[in-house]
């Protein structure tokens, strides 16, 4: 028997044909990651975790398919962009989610600790500064 992992701790690869394998996170990790050095990743979809307690500083968006935005403690408010105009969508209660379409730009707001979860496609992953 394993022993039990945090998901804030090591990331999860779940590969297209059904194997998933841990992805110990560093600090380096999104950047690596965005320099095209885990091609391992392009397929299948990573879960990942965060905590954090304000307003995130990018916008992302996943051209290769939808993204699974779930909360698991405290609040925040997910912000789509869709064809220019802002919808927002309020997580306030565990488990509350929105599945993010393809392509849209999204970011997140909040004033209190909050970890959110995420199952995101492998490739594509594009970042944006928040006033861009």
């Amino acid at each position: 028997m394993s022993s039990a992992r945090d998901i804030l701790d090591t990331y999860l690869h779940f590969r297209d044909g059904g194997r998933v394998d841990p992805v110990p996170v560093s600090d380096a990790f999104w950047g690596e990651l965005a320099a095209g050095r885990h091609p391992q990743l392009d397929q299948g979809r990573l879960m990942t975790a965060f905590t954090f307690s304000e307003p995130w500083s990018m916008w992302e968006r996943h051209p290769a398919g939808e993204e699974l935005v779930m909360l698991l403690e405290g609040a925040a408010t997910l912000v789509l962009d869709e064809a220019g105009r802002e919808r927002t969508v309020d997580l306030r209660r565990p488990g509350s989610y929105v599945l993010v379409p393809p392509g849209v730009w999204h970011t997140a707001r909040t004033s209190v600790p909050t970890t959110m979860l995420f199952l995101t496609p492998g490739a594509g992953t594009e970042h944006r500064p928040v006033g861009d």
